[in-house]
């Protein structure tokens, strides 16, 4: 790092400049700068010495020595020294002692040596270390007992180094440390407790490594951890545990992992991020489900996916998000209400997409926006963006203004630039409408094809969807029997009795809709059998049981059946108010016929009664 001139007293502005000089100018310099001295008389110690082919100055108490070819640390350097570089050197091993006379050392920086070997006790003696740059070395292992007794350090930069391993307990000692930088080395494994005792680190960054998945185990240890950025990996999935055990992480990176397309609804929990970026991957969608549980999220980076599509209701839980980036995807729709539930949203960047509009009903409100990017898309300029063109004195395009590639007439006119006169030429629309409005009725037998034509014009050009008779909702995203073509065609495919009924085709755009109705029955089919070597003809009948048909039977079932008993209670109630106004007993006087003859007159006693109960 060269020292400015004009920082210290061994500098002579306006006099002298470091670089070659022939000599007799060189000792001019010099009697210059020690009358200068002499006369002023500074108040700031000199430095004891500065080593040959080093540049020092004693009030800042920095010692450069860069780009000298030095082979090992110089001797001479005073002890009072508190920077010292030393990177761009030919320096391989550092050894105990080299640096124990600069008790005072804050900052070294050897980076872009040939170190291979730094020896246990290299830094013991330098308590007062806040800065220790090794970058760009050839270390391929930190053995324990390297970063002993460096209680102060605060920044350890080991990147773009060959190290394969981070073995168990290799950073312990710094308990003060609170950024790692290791990326851009030849990592295949990280050790479960390769990070233990790392109780301040705030930040890491893992990037350019041969790691194909990440420990829990091993990022558990670093609890207070504010910042993770994973860069370059070649990492495949996310999976549910990653980073369940790091409740202070706020800012997550993810770059450039060009195996990941998908990431796992359970991926972020346990995590109250502010900030999460996941940028050049392959996720086709965006990850609603994982953007669920993160409710504290301030800023949301999803640029560079593949991403065609933006849903209804995807980010609808993030009522904190003040930007959203989805710049360089492949976005072409954006549903209605996409955006809403952002109702703090500030910044929007959807530049460099296939977007033809952008229409107002996506917002929760675009009261809130401040700042939008739509350049580099190809936009059809009508009235679906009316609300950008009227706000186009107030929004912050970020020096990008937004073009017109449609209609012709304003092809590559920026939106800020239109003149109010034309906001009445090509900004306005027309309601959709159906142009055959004839009835289709179909009937059909189960297992045919059946289609319904639906075909609509307006400006812009309506998009049509089908209600079907069970109040589900087609679209040409649609999958399953039923789905729409290009043109508003409703066709379903395998037609089943319960596909019976009335369907509902609806065209609409910014400016309205319209509404078309069509009916369909389908009639059972007879199956043909053989069975035994005989042709049997067998009749199926196959009845819809749609919830319908089962709530009007269950409670058909529930009415007789409740009328029954209620008929049974009424008897018994008759029944009971009639009991104890009639007699139980009663008397029967029975009389014997007359016979003529002795024997009729012998048996003549006179008439006989019997008492008789009834029941």
């Amino acid at each position: 790092m060269p020292v400015s001139p004009t920082t210290g007293p061994l500098s002579c502005p306006g006099l002298c400049w470091r670089g070659p000089r022939p000599r007799p100018y060189t000792m001019t310099c010099w009697l210059h700068m020690l009358g200068l001295h002499l006369l002023l008389l500074p108040t700031a110690p000199l430095a004891t010495g500065c080593p040959a082919r080093c540049e020092c100055s004693a009030s800042t108490r920095t010692v450069a020595c860069g780009r000298r070819r030095l082979t090992a640390v110089p001797e001479g350097i005073p002890a009072e020294t508190r920077m010292l570089e030393l990177s761009r050197n030919r320096i391989r091993c550092l050894n105990p002692g080299d640096l124990a006379s600069l008790p005072t050392l804050e900052e070294l920086d050897l980076n872009h040596n040939v170190i291979a070997h730094v020896e246990p006790g290299a830094f013991a003696n330098l308590p007062r270390l806040r800065v220790l740059r090794l970058r760009g070395n050839q270390l391929k292992l930190i053995p324990p007992g390297v970063f002993t007794h460096l209680d102060s350090l605060t920044l350890l930069d080991l990147s773009e180094n060959k190290l394969v391993i981070l073995l168990d307990f290799s950073f312990q000692d710094l308990r003060s440390l609170q950024r790692l930088e290791v990326g851009d080395n030849d990592l295949v494994f990280i050790s479960r407790r390769a990070f233990a005792g790392l109780l301040g680190l705030a930040e890491l960054t893992l990037e350019r490594c041969n790691l194909t998945s990440l420990s829990p185990e091993s990022l558990g240890h670093l609890r207070g951890l504010g910042a993770l950025r994973l860069r370059h990996l070649a990492i495949a999935a996310l999976e549910d545990q990653n980073f369940q055990k790091l409740p202070g992480l706020l800012h997550l990176e993810i770059d450039n992992w060009p195996l990941l397309e998908e990431v796992a609804p359970g991926s972020l929990r346990g995590l109250n991020l502010t900030s999460l970026s996941i940028t050049h991957t392959n996720i086709t969608a965006v990850p609603a489900a994982a953007l669920r549980q993160q409710a504290h999220l301030t800023c949301l980076n999803l640029s560079h996916n593949p991403i065609s599509m933006v849903p209804r209701g995807s980010f609808r839980d993030l009522v904190r998000l003040r930007e959203l980036h989805l710049a360089g995807a492949l976005l072409a729709v954006i549903e209605p209400q996409a955006f809403v539930g952002l109702r703090q949203i500030r910044l929007l960047n959807l530049s460099d997409n296939l977007l033809s509009t952008l229409e107002e009903n996506t917002f929760h409100s675009v009261n809130t926006l401040e700042t939008l990017r739509v350049d580099g898309n190809p936009l059809a300029c009508d009235c679906r963006l009316l609300w950008i063109v009227q706000r186009r004195k107030t929004l912050n395009f970020d020096g990008r203004l937004p073009a017109c590639a449609t209609p012709a007439e304003v092809r590559g006119d920026a939106l800020h630039n239109l003149p109010d006169s034309v906001l009445f030429e090509y900004f306005v629309c027309r309601k959709p409408k159906i142009r055959e409005r004839r009835l289709q009725h179909v009937t059909a037998t189960e297992g045919d094809d059946v289609r319904f034509l639906c075909r609509a014009e307006g400006e812009p050009a309506p998009t049509v969807a089908w209600v079907t008779p069970q109040h589900h909702s087609v679209t040409a995203a649609s999958r399953g029997r039923a789905r729409v073509l290009p043109g508003g065609t409703l066709a379903i495919t395998d037609t089943r009795p319960q596909d019976s009924g009335t369907y509902t085709c609806v065209a609409s755009n910014a400016g309205g809709n319209d509404t078309y109705f069509a009916t369909l029955t389908i009639h059972p089919a007879a199956n043909r059998t053989q069975s035994d070597g005989h042709n049997e003809t067998q009749v199926g009948v196959r009845f819809p049981l749609d919830l319908t048909t089962i709530l009007v039977s269950t409670a058909m079932g529930c009415i007789t059946f409740l009328g029954v008993v209620l008929f049974c209670f009424l008897l018994l109630f008759v029944w009971s108010r009639g009991r104890g106004q009639h007699k139980n007993n009663f008397s029967v006087e029975y009389s014997f016929r007359k016979v003529d003859g002795p024997a009729a007159a012998a048996g003549q006693g006179g008439a006989r009664k019997f008492n008789m109960k009834m029941i």
